[in-house]
């Protein structure tokens, strides 16, 4: 098993948490957007509470450790490793609660370069366990907005986990899929099962808007977020988002690998 020690100076080495590649601009003019409730960062949570600039600077630096000093305005922001291995034992925690009541999951992500393996994994083990993994609407079309205005997306799932797919490229069931903030996947999703009465999730595990999109419609989300995504722990300061871990969600997609297997073993996923 691997232990916290090592999983932190694995979190270190591989700029998972620590100084991280995404820059104290790019969260700084994420916090400004949500501010101004841009639904490019909103990830499809509508806010109860007002949240200025001043109070996301805040509560980032208390849910992912980032400098709470607004004249601090360049550089690499930085995460918390122990906000880090704390996030991970919740979300574990999590899991394992599904296992024990083998209960349905929906697994989402709007990273699938990086983050898709460390989903698939996590689905294998559950499903391994007794859980069905939930696969509705597979081959839907989502029209999402870009900045090259509305195109159309399709929803597909790689070993039970969801993602979209850019108009005419790449065959079901590959790997390939598309970068994506969009709430409106999980909610053609979650629709899909309304409308077949099928059972609904009792957690949905992903990142973006398959956790903000799920959360705010009344269902159990975990995920992963860095530290220019506030909307997942604004979402978990309101009480809409269960668990929101903080980490560099685009480093190299092996580097996740240590993360799986110590939330599989904290989840007694594995031996």
């Amino acid at each position: 098993m691997l232990s916290t020690g090592a999983l932190r100076a694995h979190l270190l080495a591989a700029r998972l948490a620590g100084p991280v590649a995404t820059s104290r601009e790019e969260s700084l003019r994420s916090y400004r957007l949500f501010a101004a409730r841009d639904p490019r960062v909103l990830l499809g949570l509508d806010p109860e509470w007002v949240w200025e600039e001043r109070d996301l600077l805040g509560l980032m630096a208390e849910k992912c450790g980032v400098s709470a000093d607004p004249a601090h305005v360049s550089g690499p922001d930085v995460i918390d490793p122990e906000l880090t291995l704390a996030g991970l034992e919740a979300f574990a925690d999590r899991l394992r609660e599904v296992v024990l009541a083998r209960a349905p999951v929906l697994f989402g992500t709007g990273h699938p370069h990086r983050l898709l393996g460390f989903y698939v994994s996590l689905a294998e083990a559950l499903s391994a366990a007794g859980c069905v993994v939930l696969t509705p609407a597979q081959g839907r079309s989502v029209d999402m907005a870009t900045r090259f205005g509305v195109r159309t997306y399709t929803l597909d799932y790689v070993r039970g986990v969801a993602m979209v797919r850019e108009p005419g490229v790449r065959s079901p069931g590959s790997v390939s899929g598309a970068h994506s903030h969009s709430p409106l996947p999980v909610r053609i999703a979650l629709d899909a099962l309304v409308e077949a009465g099928e059972p609904l999730p009792e957690l949905v595990v992903g990142d973006h808007g398959w956790v903000c999109g799920a959360g705010q419609l009344g269902f159990e989300a975990v995920g992963l977020a860095d530290t220019d995504d506030p909307a997942l722990f604004v979402g978990e300061a309101e009480g809409r988002v269960s668990v929101a871990v903080p980490l560099d969600d685009a480093v190299r997609a092996d580097y996740y690998a240590p993360l799986t297997r110590y939330v599989l073993n904290r989840a007694s996923l594995s031996g």
